[in-house]
C-alpha cells in the first residue's frame, strides 16, 4: 500500500472514531490530545499512525470500522505499515 492510500485510510478511521458513541473521548484520553489538536494534526502522517495504532488495539474497532467503510479487515494493519513508524521491529 502506498503512503497516500494509508493516509486516506487513517483519516477515514479518525472520522469513524469521532462518530462512534464515546470512542472519541477514549481516543483523546489515550493520546493526551484535545479536539483542537486532533484537527490541527489530522494531516500529519505520524499522527495518522497513532490513529491506526489506537484502532488496531481492538478487534471490535477494526471490524466496526472496516464494516462501516466497506474495507477488508487487513486494510488498517496494511495502512499502518505504510505510515512512519509502522514497519516491523528489527529484533537483531
Amino acid at each position: 500500500m502506498r503512503q497516500d492510500e494509508a493516509e486516506t485510510i487513517a483519516i477515514r478511521a479518525l472520522g469513524w472514531i469521532a462518530a462512534e458513541e464515546g470512542l472519541f473521548e477514549v481516543f483523546l484520553d489515550a493520546t493526551g490530545c484535545d479536539a483542537g489538536e486532533v484537527r490541527a494534526r489530522a494531516a500529519d502522517p505520524d499522527f495518522q499512525g497513532a490513529v491506526l495504532d489506537f484502532l488496531l488495539l481492538s478487534d471490535q474497532h477494526v471490524t466496526g470500522f472496516c464494516d462501516a467503510a466497506g474495507l477488508a479487515y487487513d486494510i488498517p494493519l496494511r495502512a499502518r505499515a505504510a505510515l512512519p513508524g509502522g514497519g516491523a521491529p528489527d529484533w537483531t
